[in-house]
């Protein structure tokens, strides 16, 4: 288990803090692996009925740790924790509740699509960074941002890369409510605990049959996703992309 990713059951509800404030609660290989762990943990605990998913008030996660992701990168579907919790958080059977404030930039965004409720803090900013970093989505999310926000929307969120606010979300369809700052973490543990009241087998098999439909289509984006994403990565969009950013300066794509 990471350091930086902290796990408690309590009340039927596994409750999964990302916990790296110095680092704007970045992700890597590590904090991946023990939050794919923990939601393995909470589908095979039948004491287990909710998940609950957050941050800090001000960050919910700003994305992978970019350092951290070139030194481990994916070289196969299979390999590597950021797909597996990928994978792993779109086949939970528990229903997964977010609470987002702050920042949710990259994985912030695209893992809310799996999650059934998600609450966001008004001043909660968003982004889907992929193309401005020479690579493409993942998740799932070109297909289950068109499929849930209609084309034209995703295609904006999607293609500009650019920052948005819970209005953008809201009218996108993955944002349940929005609820102010310093009450959300206790609105979405309230949510959690009306769920976990509920009769847990319908509850989860509600869940299965809403997602039935698309599970394939999932699964084979997820993988059309993970093939380009690892053909793109050591090319040279992403690597302009890369080097502008730790040399803090504006990419220029102007030669491609």
């Amino acid at each position: 288990m990471s350091a930086n990713i902290a796990v408690e059951t309590k009340n039927r509800i596994q409750r999964i803090e990302i916990d790296r404030t110095e680092k704007k609660n970045a992700l890597t290989t590590a904090m991946y692996a023990a939050m794919a762990d923990a939601l393995l943990a909470a589908d095979a605990d039948a004491g287990t009925r909710v998940i609950l998913i957050h941050g800090k008030p001000d960050c919910f996660t700003a994305g992978n740790d970019l350092k951290d992701f070139l030194e481990r990168p994916p070289h196969s579907e299979s390999e590597g924790d950021a797909f597996r919790f990928i994978r792993t958080i779109a086949t939970t059977k528990k229903p997964i509740v977010a609470a987002v404030g702050g920042a949710a930039v990259g994985i912030g965004t695209t893992m809310l699509l799996h999650c059934e409720l998600v609450y966001a803090a008004p001043g909660t900013r968003f982004q889907l960074p992929f193309v401005s970093l020479g690579l493409v989505p993942e998740a799932a999310s070109s297909y289950l941002l068109p499929a849930i926000a209609g084309y034209q929307r995703a295609a904006e969120l999607l293609l500009l890369a650019q920052p948005f606010g819970v209005d953008k979300a809201l009218a996108a369809g993955f944002v349940t409510e929005v609820i102010p700052e310093g009450e959300l973490l206790e609105y979405a543990r309230d949510a959690a605990a009306g769920l976990a009241a509920l009769p847990p087998a319908s509850v989860q098999l509600t869940k299965r049959l809403m997602k039935r439909a698309r599970e394939a289509l999932v699964a084979e984006t997820m993988a059309e996703e993970g093939r380009v994403f690892r053909e793109r990565l050591p090319g040279p969009e992403a690597r302009e992309a890369m080097t502008a950013f730790f040399e803090k300066r504006k990419p220029d794509f102007s030669r491609f």
